[in-house]
């Protein structure tokens, strides 16, 4: 955890952005596996990490936004507790770590909330994304749970995402700390990715690591020989030469900071001319919207640059043909790069992605495309200075979508169809990196995990 006056420092900034009445944050609570005594690993929710600091299930805080006071809301254990989870610290206790000395038992948030309503008070809350904690709101508020969502507070939305975007040297340290370790994840999927080992074996190792250093990983690990699926979590296949294997996984932190890296390396170490080709133009793609970074430049002009080297690069291999600038505005680069270029990062992988995506990567002067591919970018508003994100194109051959394409003929003046025939059996490759916006440009996070051919073959072939 953070120092306490640190978190009293973002309670007492969200104050100040906000007009009036209490913000209700909720906590999680255990989430059943397969029934009530099995559960998950617990995992809080991130904006009461961010304002409250407490990773414990079962705790609900106030922040009253005109008194100046803060609540939270929770029970000590009792000796039941106790055996089977040991000693706790104190409701009292858990309140001195983040600086909150008004402390009560759950059940009297209930009487606080009704005096606010009484009083005609504003009462601000997130959007809740977990059924638990919809019904919680529903029943403290009053509020049909199939409504809840109607009552969330913008004003609250925008002035949590204002404050998380921006990350400071503390949050900055330790997401940096699991990029070093999804080092680690990245090298030893590397050098285990030979011919005929099956993909468990792999991603059961990767995940591995980030158990024995660090929280575990961020997100269920992606590895996979068919990358052409984006979000590929079925670990069943066994690798072959002359195939590609994507791994995207990184590693969350004790205080709830995590990484994402994506590497795409050949089975067996040694990229063959076609998969080097490819490989070369997403390199590329990766390095020139890195090397754009800057405050104050729309992150979707950067996607755009990153479209383009793709669609580039695909036209000098003979997959697209005509002007490659009209090529990316109609949009016919999204049949090889399908998705958005990054997204924001910190105590989610997707950072406030719960809050809504348009919240958080649009604003007023920017907002969402409805193009294929563009519609799936995350971020595309204007940079500033704190703000940490991925950058992470990619090229697939998704045969499902070529024959669509080439049966509705679309974008036949860009995308040369015969000659797509032979790559439908390719893959995909994606190359991610986490990036830090500082004041004279960016900073690529943590440790350098290879990346280059030639580092990645030297890998696999220690």
């Amino acid at each position: 955890m953070f120092q306490p006056s640190l978190y009293k420092k973002r309670r007492d900034l969200l104050r100040s952005m906000i007009n009036g009445g209490i913000v209700l944050l909720p906590g999680n609570t255990e989430a059943a596996m397969n029934y009530a005594a099995n559960t998950y690993h617990f995992r809080q929710d991130s904006t009461f990490l961010y304002f409250f600091g407490i990773n414990q299930p079962d705790l609900a805080a106030v922040i009253d936004l005109d008194n100046g006071q803060d609540y939270l809301f929770g029970n000590d254990v009792d000796m039941d507790d106790i055996i089977w989870m040991g000693p706790q610290p104190t409701m009292k206790e858990r309140g001195e770590l983040v600086g909150v000395s008004n402390t009560r038992p759950f059940n009297q948030l209930q009487s606080l909330i009704d005096d606010a309503i009484a009083l005609g008070r504003r009462i601000h809350f997130l959007p809740p994304y977990r059924g638990k904690n919809t019904l919680l709101v529903s029943k403290l508020l009053g509020i049909d749970p199939g409504h809840v969502n109607s009552y969330k507070s913008e004003d609250l939305i925008r002035a949590v995402v204002a404050l998380r975007e921006i990350k400071d040297e503390g949050e900055i340290a330790d997401i940096e700390s699991m990029i070093d370790v999804a080092y680690d994840m990245h090298t030893t999927a590397m050098k285990m990715a030979k011919h005929g080992v099956v993909e468990r074996e792999i991603a059961g190792m990767v995940e591995g690591i980030a158990l024995q250093k660090a929280n575990g990983v961020s997100f269920p690990v992606i590895l996979s020989i068919n990358g052409q699926t984006l979000h590929n979590h079925y670990h069943g296949n066994t690798l072959k030469e002359g195939r590609m294997m994507v791994c995207d996984c990184g590693a969350e932190s004790e205080m709830n900071y995590c990484s994402d890296i994506t590497r795409t390396v050949p089975v067996g170490g040694r990229f063959s001319q076609r998969q080097r080709d490819i490989y070369e133009i997403v390199l590329a793609a990766n390095t020139k919207a890195i090397e754009a970074i800057k405050p104050g430049i729309l992150y979707k002009d950067i996607h755009l640059l990153a479209a383009q080297t793709i669609a580039q690069g695909m036209k000098d291999l003979g997959l697209m043909k005509g002007d490659v600038n009209q090529a990316v505005a109609a949009g016919a680069h999204a049949l090889f790069f399908p998705h958005g270029l990054g997204h924001m990062m910190g105590l989610d992988v997707h950072d406030m992605e719960n809050l809504g995506e348009n919240y958080v990567g649009y604003d007023n002067e920017i907002s969402r495309s409805d193009q294929f591919g563009l519609a799936f970018l995350r971020l595309g508003k204007r940079l500033r200075e704190g703000f940490v994100l991925t950058v992470e194109p990619g090229c697939y051959f998704i045969p499902a979508l070529i024959d669509q394409w080439n049966q509705q003929k679309l974008h036949t003046s860009f995308i040369n169809y015969d000659k797509l025939e032979t790559w439908k059996d390719f893959g995909g490759i994606r190359l991610e990196d986490d990036v830090l916006v500082t004041a004279a440009g960016y900073r690529v996070l943590g440790r350098a995990i290879p990346k280059t051919v030639q580092e990645v073959e030297a890998t696999m072939n220690i």
